[in-house]
């Protein structure tokens, strides 16, 4: 063995350090890649395969496609028009958002999908939509099959339960809202009552491309 072969061997425990260093620098190097990633206080849904796109009415009877709000960052939010508590209040918390977000407002849009079509006419819908804000918009399906079809592809609960009367009951339904990103991909699923001042800091985060 040549003297140059000698001094290239590395001792065994030297090895081990070494082997140890470099695997310590690569962790290191992963974490601070994750560092550079947006910290969402939503829950992180990127590259989901589902609720990809949708085909539904607005309250004007116009066909909308999620590709009409290109540039946006869309907020969908499932609910009815006679619901007590927790869709004002979602859809409050989203006129707040809008606020929060100030020279950024119009980049968001506030879509509303109706569980309770047979009570949720057009008119009842537009209404509706403009006691929040009336650039948000109001969705409902041609037929009970696509609602149902609709809420299994966004992964939607909701349930008739029956009142007192025929036209007195009430919808159980999921709460969450889904939050696309200004190119339309589904990024954020967000929980009822995480408040406005989280889901602005979101939605800042997607209109920054993050």
């Amino acid at each position: 063995m040549s003297s140059l072969t000698k001094n290239l061997l590395v001792p065994g425990p030297l090895w081990r350090w070494l082997r140890w260093a470099v695997l310590a620098f690569t962790i290191a190097g992963l974490t601070a890649c994750g560092q550079n990633k947006a910290q969402f206080s939503a829950i992180d849904v990127t590259g989901a395969d589902y609720a990809k796109d949708f085909e539904l009415l607005d309250h004007n009877g116009q066909v909308r496609h999620l590709a009409d709000f290109r540039g946006k960052v869309v907020v969908m939010f499932f609910g009815y028009t006679q619901c007590p508590d927790v869709c004002p209040t979602s859809m409050s918390e989203l006129v707040e958002v809008k606020k929060l977000l100030g020279p950024q407002a119009d980049k968001l849009q506030g879509l509303f999908v109706t569980v309770d079509p047979a009570r949720d006419t057009p008119e009842v819908l537009k209404t509706y939509m403009s006691n929040f804000d009336p650039t948000f918009i109001a969705l409902f399906a041609r037929s009970p099959q696509d609602l149902l079809a609709v809420a299994k592809d966004y992964k939607v609960y909701y349930k008739k339960v029956e009142g007192k009367t025929a036209t007195s009951y009430t919808m159980d339904h999921s709460a969450g809202s889904y939050i696309y990103d200004p190119e339309g991909r589904l990024r954020l699923y967000t929980r009822y009552g995480s408040g406005a001042a989280a889901m602005a800091a979101d939605v800042k985060l997607l209109l920054q491309g993050r």
